[in-house]
């Protein structure tokens, strides 16, 4: 076991430095994603079994997916930008400021204390109260519930901004080009075969949060996953960003959350505070508001901006 966590150790770091000096950027992306599903096992060797399904759902899938898109438009220009070279003072100032980064962290860490201070034992003293079986859910959405909050929130930043790159013309319009596929062709088979499979998989990922490793996250990435699989397959179309139903979506699970961390401050002494015996009640009513907002959420991101107009 020695040996193979050496060996995945090592491959690693030589996926780590491929993807920062390959020039070709569909190479680095490759290497990103391969980088990311090695992770899954480091996680899955640390019995980190959430952590692993969520770099291998989020880290690696989703955001490897983004990455590939954005490789296929960089692909008209990337011969010219390749063909630039930074001068010798950018290269020594490059490497000096990455060297002083790494020295600070090293002395960030060197310099802890031993041993390190931990909530760990207020953690496990308290976590019964929750009434959640699985820890890591219980952490995100009790002990840690503001940093969940602020991680939804942040998504939906992020797809306003992915919004914000398209052109006037293109405004309120539909993500994305129009996908047309064989009908006869493997990817419209995959695309009717795969997404019933998937919907229940995702459900049951998330179902089982609660009490075994899985969650809202991973569950959701699963469902945005198969809708783009259907939408690449030219089975459904991205729908216009300007369809009130579609924003309602999109911030109904903030909201939700939002709304019970408020009425936690009024009936539990503490924003996002739980009432005595309906801790595992509100965190279900949050984890199933937020599975469609960020199931919608992350597929549109990877959809990407406006392109066409139409309702």
């Amino acid at each position: 076991m020695e040996a193979l966590n050496l060996g995945i150790a090592l491959v690693i770091l030589g996926l780590a430095v491929w993807t920062v000096a390959s020039r070709d950027t569909f190479a680095a992306v490759v290497g990103f994603v391969a980088y990311g599903l090695l992770l899954t096992l480091v996680w899955v060797q640390l019995r980190g079994i959430d952590v692993a399904l969520t770099e291998a759902a989020l880290g690696s899938g989703l955001t490897g997916a983004m990455l590939i898109r954005a490789a296929a438009k960089l692909r008209r220009t990337e011969a010219a930008a390749g063909a630039e070279r930074p001068g010798v003072p950018t290269r020594i100032a490059a490497a000096l400021v990455a060297a002083c980064v790494t020295a600070a962290l090293a002395v960030a860490v060197l310099a802890l204390p031993d041993p390190a201070p931990t909530l760990a034992p207020e953690t496990r003293a308290n976590i019964a109260a929750t009434g959640v079986a699985n820890p890591i859910t219980a952490v995100l959405l009790a002990f840690r519930a503001m940093d969940t909050l602020l991680e939804a929130i942040v998504v939906l930043f992020a797809l306003v901004g992915v919004w914000s790159l398209a052109p006037d013309r293109a405004w309120g319009g539909r993500p994305g080009p129009l996908h047309r596929a064989d009908p006869d062709g493997i990817l419209a088979y995959l695309g009717r075969v795969l997404p019933p499979i998937g919907l229940v998989v995702g459900v049951y990922i998330f179902w089982i949060g609660a009490d075994l490793p899985g969650g809202k996250f991973q569950g959701a990435t699963i469902l945005a996953a198969m809708w783009l699989l259907a939408v690449m397959a030219g089975l459904v179309d991205t729908p216009p960003i300007g369809r009130t139903r579609l924003r309602i979506a999109l911030v109904a699970g903030p909201a939700v959350f939002i709304a019970i961390g408020a009425a936690g401050a009024a009936f539990a002494g503490a924003f996002l505070g739980y009432p005595d015996g309906l801790a595992k009640l509100l965190i279900k009513v949050i984890e199933w508001a937020l599975l469609p907002s960020l199931a919608v959420t992350l597929a549109l991101i990877v959809a990407g901006a406006p392109e066409r107009t139409g309702t």
